[in-house]
């Protein structure tokens, strides 16, 4: 296949990168790009070099069997309905697509149907997104989801590698709150996006409508609190969800078990600094909620592998399966 990375030397980009091969990818032709800032950087993709080239109008008036977005929702907006024209599929990490309902939004586990003769832009969800609704769309199979609410703690890798350089300069010291409203290190902060005018931050509203979207549930209520920590890689979500029907915990953790791209740990937990190279989302302390009708976990996933990279690369793999 022919392949084209937008933003390849940022955190997502690379890890596409690393997750093509991983996922064992049929490359064939491989081109890099990115900022005139960026351009010239070497990667590297099966150990063999591939210089970054500038983006530019005319880069991607080349047919491309995919085209991979990770530089922000305006170059998305600008470029990648460029790329479409000529036949590419494209698939795009940023917000900038994620809200039109003519564009699929997709996690290849729960929605990876609509995939099928698909030709376009299909959009990547935002990254707690991905890993929540992972064994949210498995309970709901099974009683009916009703109601969730959500409270996130969300690494600085997700503000990209400005907020990781922000974190580990006011470790050595720096005063600089840098890609933050507040300082982070030694901190946790309410706040990821914009405020909205209904009090709801813009990553909190992502959550709400990508849920229901992803799901095809439009009635589900959805209530998130997202919050930024002092963690490199690594968001945690904690999960409250009722349901139509009576749960039961073993079938819950039955499901939970045996579902795709899912790990369950019955009686221990988590962390993000034990998440290393998984492309899974993690569930565990999975519990009643208020009564039987309701459930609680918590749920770790690497940010950039299943909430960007590993999730984009699957979308690719599942479309190339279903159109081949």
């Amino acid at each position: 296949m022919k392949i084209a990375i937008i933003g390849a030397s940022g955190e997502v980009g690379r890890m596409m990168l690393t997750c093509l091969s991983e996922l064992s990818i049929n490359v064939t032709e491989l081109d890099l790009f990115a900022s005139a800032k960026s351009a010239g950087t070497l990667l590297f993709f099966n150990d063999k070099p591939i210089t970054v080239q500038e983006l530019c109008e005319t880069s991607l008036l080349k047919h491309y069997d995919y085209v991979m977005f990770s530089a922000g929702a305006g170059v998305a907006r600008a470029y990648a309905p460029i790329a479409a024209e000529t036949g590419s599929i494209v698939i795009d990490n940023s917000s900038g697509f994620r809200k039109d309902a003519n564009i699929p939004l997709v996690v290849p586990e729960i929605n990876g149907d609509i995939l099928q003769g698909y030709q376009g832009i299909i959009a990547n969800p935002n990254c707690s997104t991905i890993q929540m609704v992972l064994p949210l769309a498995v309970l709901d199979k099974l009683f009916g989801l009703k109601k969730v609410v959500i409270s996130t703690y969300q690494s600085v890798s997700g503000s990209g590698n400005k907020g990781i350089q922000t974190l580990m300069n006011q470790r050595k010291g720096e005063n600089d709150k840098g890609a933050y409203p507040q300082v982070i290190d030694l901190n946790v902060i309410p706040q990821i996006g914009g405020f909205m005018d209904d009090g709801y931050t813009q990553e909190e509203e992502k959550m709400h409508l990508e849920t229901r979207k992803i799901l095809r549930r439009e009635d589900i209520l959805i209530s998130a609190t997202t919050v930024r920590v002092p963690v490199v890689y690594g968001h945690s979500i904690s999960v409250y969800a009722e349901f139509e029907r009576e749960t039961d915990l073993e079938e819950a953790e039955k499901a939970l078990l045996s579902s795709e791209s899912i790990e369950f740990y019955a009686n221990t937990y988590v962390t993000p600094r034990e998440l290393n190279g998984t492309n899974n989302s993690h569930v565990c302390r999975l519990r009643y909620g208020c009564d039987k009708h309701s459930l609680t976990f918590w749920n770790v996933g690497h940010n950039i592998r299943i909430g960007a990279a590993a999730n984009a690369v699957r979308i690719l793999k599942q479309h190339a399966a279903f159109n081949r």
